[in-house]
């Protein structure tokens, strides 16, 4: 399959939007920056990068799965050296993290193999809701929660206001609608605080659960046809994989 035919099967772009991306050297493959069109992929053992990002290939049966990330798993689908989350998947069909999780934080991160969805998912214009528990290294004042809600200067831009409410005197609950590298916890340094643990707890309308660390589960049809509605088209055929505890 051509590469850029490959981009538009996914759902990534269109094929003339492809071909652009990879001029632009935009586009690589098994971490190898591909500018030359009609560079031939194969969906099936090829690793397709966008910015960086890994590229859900087109597949038949689409899958759809929560997992509960633990700490120290790198979200990724290859980091030599590293743990990285797809060792906690055990099938045969290829599943690709949607957003990210750092090392050190734990809790709700979906995989799919429905590259449309994947790449509607992980673009910043979905303004899809992320939940997270966050503990600090020391009780933490309303005042910081306050800035936390109200948005602040973090390189270059500001960040969006949130919903920030308190559990605990070291606790709160933080629900935004961006995720940029590490942020929460560059925020709570910016304030003089240190987070000590972070959990995602939901993602639009999944939530984690009960879900054990290591743990993961088939998303229901009723969370599948939520998610499906960010994309055109009727909802996909669902396949549900038996679950299974790994870690």
């Amino acid at each position: 399959m051509r590469l850029q035919k490959f981009l538009s099967a996914a759902g990534v772009c269109s094929r003339r939007q492809g071909e652009a991306l990879i001029l632009q050297g935009r586009v690589a493959v098994n971490d190898q920056v591909i500018t030359e069109l009609g560079t031939q992929v194969d969906p099936t053992v090829d690793r397709v990068c966008l910015n960086g990002e890994a590229v859900a290939p087109p597949a038949g049966e689409k899958i759809y799965i929560a997992l509960n990330k633990p700490r120290g798993y790198v979200t990724s689908c290859s980091h030599p050296g590293e743990r990285i989350v797809l060792d906690l998947v055990d099938m045969a069909q290829r599943v690709y993290p949607v957003g990210r999780l750092d090392k050190d934080s734990t809790g709700l991160l979906l995989l799919t193999n429905d590259g449309r969805l994947h790449h509607r998912l992980s673009h910043p214009s979905f303004d899809h809701e992320k939940e997270y528990d966050v503990t600090v290294d020391r009780p933490i004042s309303d005042d910081a929660l306050a800035a936390l809600a109200s948005g602040m200067a973090l390189g270059e831009t500001r960040t969006r206001t949130a919903r920030v409410r308190r559990l605990a005197p070291e606790r709160f609950l933080m629900v935004m609608q961006e995720g940029r590298n590490r942020q929460i916890r560059r925020m709570v340094a910016k304030l003089g605080w240190r987070v000590r643990a972070l959990k995602r707890i939901r993602m639009a309308h999944i939530r984690l659960g009960n879900l054990q660390p290591g743990a993961w589960r088939p998303l229901t049809d009723a969370e599948v046809r939520g998610l499906v509605k960010v994309i055109e088209g009727p909802p996909p055929k669902l396949r549900r994989p038996h679950p299974r505890q790994s870690g």
